[in-house]
């Protein structure tokens, strides 16, 4: 597998570890602060930091596995190439599978929610899109729409940045991220001097539960460190810039969220956070500074923008693995002869997730995301240490500290979230999960390259 990556005519090594933390932050930072924190605070309360700082928790013990997989095995694939070589062919190919759903679910929903901050800003000047072209149909009741057209719009704009090159692509991430972390910065310094003590009290109002289940819905806002993994093989030094990437991108983020959660509550009793869906802005107005709404429109606009950017990246190097390794066709792991990218599966990617983003609501899209992500932390978790035992002699640039214990306290925390999501959302990624097994068994096992 290693081998095969380093043939000639694959991808260029052009990333370093500042472009990866920056890649992460940019796959993280978004949705999560400027949508989920105030449904999180409905659900929450105040306690909505500490439903934050539970949530990095189980995706820090996570990353931790996911480094030290990234260092030892720099292929593109992310968690579905370190499966392949651990726990064998059918387990890579269910988890790739289940990779597909979530990567590609999440730039569905995040363009979404793009086009309700573009609108908004776009209504700031008094510009507005005919109805029919704002939504998909059904998602607003009573309102005849037709299509997304702006999610649709910005799915097909990153995809044609995807294809021509990585290069330029993490430099349009990198320019983005800096504005869009200035202006967090910038509501924190404002925000702060508007926050009421009195609104954190009480503190837990729904206790524990409460607690909890807004941290397997705010979960959704780490999604995105583990996209980092997807670039091992445009790593220059990944033994040692992918942990760096990996790590570095989660506890900033990390960081952000509370601050920001913490400030949000303080200025608005949390209750008043129902049905709002730009709580980031709702505060400020509250706050009397509504000087600064529109540049919190514009750093959501740009937030969401690398989140979409990012996370589609991460889907296409996952099926370049996939169909390299024989369990997708392979022409979708051909290589751009000019653009050194696979360019047929960036726009295969783009055009299929464009297409739901525009015709499927927010709500549909977004249910399965984060079950799918904990159920490949929950097997990455497991797999650092199968290959501990398979294989204790492989080079390790770096190794995750405490194995067994910190992959178990991944595990757990994983499986005590997964617990907190609705029985509607099992049993559909079941459902995803068994369409999995029917195209292994019937297409993939007979054309891999393993058999």
């Amino acid at each position: 597998m290693i081998a095969n990556a380093r043939k000639p005519g694959g991808l260029a090594k052009v990333l370093g570890p500042f472009d990866l933390i920056l890649m992460g932050i940019g796959a993280i930072v978004g949705t999560g602060i400027f949508v989920l924190t105030g449904t999180g605070a409905v659900t929450a309360g105040p306690a909505l930091t500490l439903s934050f700082v539970v949530a990095a928790l189980a995706c820090c013990f996570a990353a931790l596995c996911y480094a030290e997989f990234a260092s030892t095995v720099p292929v593109a694939g992310s968690i579905y190439t370190y499966s392949y070589a651990t726990l064998g062919e059918l387990a890579a190919w269910m988890i790739g599978w289940d990779l597909l759903l979530e990567y590609g679910l999440a730039t569905s929903a995040v363009s979404v929610g793009w086009s309700g901050y573009f609108q908004s800003l776009l209504s700031g000047f008094d510009w507005h899109l005919p109805v029919a072209l704002t939504a998909a149909p059904g998602a607003m009741p009573g309102v005849d729409t037709l299509i997304n057209l702006p999610a649709l719009c910005i799915m097909l704009l990153l995809t044609a940045m995807l294809s021509i090159g990585v290069r330029e692509s993490a430099r349009l991430n990198n320019v983005m991220v800096v504005i869009k972390i200035g202006v967090v910065l910038l509501f924190i310094a404002v925000g702060a001097r508007h926050v009421t003590p009195a609104n954190w009290t009480p503190f837990m109002p729904y206790g524990i539960n409460g607690m909890l289940s807004a941290s397997a819905l705010v979960f959704f806002a780490f999604i995105g460190f583990d996209a980092v993994t997807s670039a091992a093989e445009e790593v220059k030094r990944p033994e040692r810039d992918l942990p760096i990437g990996i790590i570095g991108s989660l506890a900033g983020c990390t960081v952000l969220y509370v601050i920001v959660s913490a400030i949000m509550t303080g200025i608005v009793p949390y209750k008043e956070f129902l049905g709002v869906d730009h709580p980031v802005t709702l505060a400020l107005q509250r706050a009397g500074e509504n000087w600064f709404a529109g540049f919190v429109d514009l750093g959501a606009i740009l937030g969401m923008t690398t989140v979409i950017l990012v996370m589609a990246y991460g889907q296409t190097r996952i099926i370049y693995a996939m169909s390299r390794d024989g369990l997708l066709p392979q022409r979708l792991s051909k290589v751009h002869p000019r653009f050194q990218t696979p360019f047929l599966a960036t726009w295969i990617v783009g055009i299929v997730f464009g297409l739901m983003a525009a015709f499927v609501p927010l709500n549909i899209l977004s249910e399965l995301v984060n079950i799918g992500t904990l159920a490949a932390f929950t097997l990455v978790s497991v797999a650092v240490v199968i290959l501990r035992k398979k294989r204790p002699d492989l080079p390790r640039a770096f190794r995750c500290p405490g194995v067994p214990v910190i992959p178990a306290l991944a595990v757990i925390f994983c499986v005590t979230l997964m617990a907190y999501l609705s029985w509607h959302t099992w049993v559909a990624f079941g459902i995803w999960m068994a369409i999995g097994l029917v195209i292994y068994f019937t297409y993939a096992r007979k054309r891999s390259l393993l058999n």
